[in-house]
């Protein structure tokens, strides 16, 4: 009997898919020493419960560029509102990436972001609902991401800065429900202090964005303060209820004193 081969295209994709699949389960929190050390400058004294079972949190194993880690908070047990979440990298020079504050429009969690990963080092996100705060997390095998070069030369990167754009991805089968997914990006270098000029070799001091808002109308959405571990030109995906408003409003401010705002038409990309 003639044997039966499966193209190579097919094989590639199940693979890729095992091996996306065993990434999911393989690369839990793991013990952090640091971690112990800095817990209570980072949440005090409060407890802790396991909250795997109230969201989770999506990392790759393995990043492919440890200056643009997607870490990605999905909450699978809808009772509680989850009204802040603090994404913390342990091995990080500032290990508290963002603290993210959430309204009532952005329940259930789905939201996405990308951070700077300058070793391996566990990636947890401290959620907080009425009842108290959870965590749970992901251990990401990168390095180099808080002093990975620039991507745009310092003249061009500083002179976009600022400008802000807005995706919006719900298809056309789920506009009858008032339930959304927009992508925001945001130009700006964040600097993290740690990056070299690469004609003077000298390092570049810390620049970054501090403060965000994204309004619906009237309607406050998420805030985020965020610190030198959110990557250059921060993306932020995320789920929310639509209000009827036609835009969205984004407020920045930076550590140089700037601010920055844009109202962002929901016609499509803007």
């Amino acid at each position: 009997m003639a044997r039966k081969f499966l193209p190579l295209t097919a094989l590639v994709a199940i693979l890729a898919t095992g091996a996306h699949a065993d990434d999911a389960v393989r690369n839990p929190l793991v013990p952090s020493e640091i971690w112990q050390i800095m817990r209570e400058n980072v949440v005090g004294e409060a407890p802790i419960a396991d909250g795997s079972a109230q969201f989770t949190v999506e990392a790759p194993y393995r990043a492919n560029d440890a200056a643009t880690v997607p870490i990605r908070i999905t909450q699978t047990d809808t009772g509680k509102a989850i009204r802040e979440a603090t994404v913390v990298i342990d091995e990080n020079p500032a290990p508290v990436a963002a603290v993210l504050g959430f309204s009532e429009g952005m329940a259930p969690l789905d939201f996405e972001l990308r951070v700077r990963v300058n070793q391996y080092s566990n990636v947890r996100v401290i959620a907080r609902t009425e009842d108290g705060l959870s965590m749970t997390g992901r251990f990401v095998k990168a390095s180099g991401g808080c002093a990975a070069p620039a991507s745009r030369d310092p003249e061009v990167a500083l002179a976009s800065m600022g400008q802000m754009k807005m995706r919006l991805f719900t298809p056309e089968s789920q506009m009858s429900t008032p339930r959304r997914e927009a992508q925001i990006m945001v130009r700006h270098p964040n600097y993290s202090g740690l990056q070299r000029d690469q004609v003077t070799q000298l390092f570049i001091a810390a620049h970054f964005i501090d403060h965000m808002e994204v309004w619906q109308g009237e309607d406050l959405l998420f805030t985020m303060d965020g610190g030198i571990s959110i990557s250059e030109n921060p993306v932020f995906r995320f789920s929310y209820d639509d209000n009827g408003a036609t835009a969205l409003r984004l407020m920045a401010t930076d550590t140089e004193g700037n601010t920055f705002e844009h109202v962002l038409q929901k016609g499509g990309d803007s």
